[in-house]
């Protein structure tokens, strides 16, 4: 349902498009002044949003420049009192997408509601349409491996969000590939001579965490012996990447989202906000949705990280792509050790497609490696195969509605114990299978209060 911001001192005006917009089928949010639009805009999302000019503490044109900023896409409509033609014209100029004089006539705003909302909608399907020869022109085959339908429109997203500026929320399970694709959005983007950074949110804790991402002045904490910039400063002109985001602790998260929406940084210990120009790329493999519902993340920052999202697919749901991913990843173990790449056998890619992979192609990557330390022939065989854990991370979602009486806590708990089990407690190697960092799996072993065999 689309939503819409009525920023209107005239309380019964206020309270008349509210109902008359939820009348129409949208969801609508009335507030009085220019302080409480942004504290509204702060916290929450809004496709269109209805502007006054006159406001108690201060004026629509001045708001108007935040709005555009901010979100240059969203409509804005400006209403006015005053015919004043200069003042239209002034609005248009900044980016409103029109200028409704009052008294309103609930008729005609709602056609200007209609175009605006048209013309929004219009854009936003260009930008997520690409012609047939997008793809081709970018060259990922050498990069992207397969041919399922799956991954060539993840190779469409790639071309198509490549060229945009806007940020981008890139999901799927954990060992799917997402910094691969988030390095090939940059590589293919107008910022790819300017730095690519990532961290990784679940590996780094959180009393660190908001220094690597925003820096710290010298003496703001004990040890800070120095200003050190953090990884916003550092990606300038460049690409951010965020992996992992859904790790993000809510406090880091509301400065995160401040960060964004003013395009400014502060770091740690400093009062002085610094502007920067950094494209940011989000990752993760939870549903940020869920989270937000469970007040665990923060659906304004949803909004902001997911104007562009690529879904990444499971390797089980591709797997005409193993044959071509299992040799890709064989050649690459091939250079890194040294070592001459053996053939596969009819029977050992029989194997590999037969299985699920939990852990994705991260999983098939490290089972190709294995297989290759441990060939001593020409040929790689079944009996060089580890076996997979009893039930594949993947499918823990699916057999929630099989397993009702149980919750999905409890379902990760059991499969990450089992893991370790299947380890014999090697956390290196349980992180391997589950495709989660090790202070994740820190974290939910205490959680779960699992044991180590």
């Amino acid at each position: 349902m689309k939503k819409i911001l009525i920023i209107e001192d005239d309380i019964n005006l206020g309270q008349m498009l509210s109902l008359h917009f939820e009348e129409e089928g949208f969801r609508t949010q009335h507030v009085p002044s220019c302080e409480q639009a942004r504290d509204a805009i702060t916290h929450s999302f809004y496709d269109l949003i209805l502007l006054d000019q006159q406001l108690p503490d201060g004026n629509g044109i001045d708001l108007l420049n935040e709005l555009i900023e901010q979100n240059a896409e969203r409509p804005v409509i400006m209403m006015t009192g005053h015919h004043d033609l200069e003042l239209a014209i002034t609005a248009i100029k900044i980016g409103a997408a029109d200028f409704i004089h009052k008294p309103v006539k609930t008729s005609d705003l709602q056609a200007a509601v209609d175009k605006a909302m048209r013309t929004y909608e219009s854009n936003m399907a260009k930008a997520t349409a690409a012609p047939d020869d997008a793809v081709s022109k970018l060259n990922l085959s050498k990069d992207l491996v397969g041919k399922s339908a799956a991954m060539l429109a993840v190779s469409k997203e790639i071309a198509l969000s490549a060229q945009s500026s806007a940020s981008i929320l890139i999901t799927g399970e954990s060992g799917t590939g997402k910094e691969l694709i988030a390095k090939l959005i940059h590589q293919h983007s107008p910022r790819s001579e300017q730095p690519f950074i990532a961290i990784n949110c679940a590996a780094i804790v959180d009393s660190l965490l908001e220094s690597e991402l925003f820096g710290h002045e010298k003496g703001a904490f004990t040890g800070a012996t120095e200003r050190k910039p953090g990884k916003f400063e550092l990606a300038e002109n460049g690409t951010l990447f965020l992996d992992e985001i859904g790790e993000l602790a809510l406090p880091l998260q509301a400065k995160l989202l401040r960060t964004l929406q003013e395009q400014t940084v502060e770091a740690v210990g400093s009062t002085k906000s610094i502007r920067i120009n950094v494209r940011v790329i989000a990752a993760t493999n939870r549903d940020l949705y869920q989270m937000a519902r469970n007040n665990k993340f923060r659906e304004d920052l949803i909004y902001r990280l997911n104007v562009i999202n690529i879904q990444i697919p499971p390797l089980r749901k591709r797997k005409e792509d193993i044959p071509l991913l299992a040799q890709a990843l064989l050649e690459k173990s091939s250079r890194e050790l040294g070592k001459p790449a053996p053939q596969i056998s009819a029977e050992f890619m029989e194997q590999l497609q037969q299985q699920d992979w939990p852990g994705n192609v991260r999983e098939l990557g490290n089972t190709m490696m294995h297989a290759l330390l441990h060939c001593r022939s020409q040929t790689l065989t079944p009996d060089l195969l580890v076996p997979q854990a009893d039930i594949p991370v993947g499918h823990i979602a699916e057999t929630v509605s099989d397993q009702a009486f149980l919750t999905l806590e409890e379902l990760e708990a059991q499969h990450i114990q089992k893991v370790l089990n299947h380890t014999g407690g090697h956390k290196s190697n349980s992180c391997k299978i589950l495709g989660i960092s090790r202070p994740a799996l820190d974290r939910k072993i205490e959680k779960y209060d699992l044991s180590l065999p």
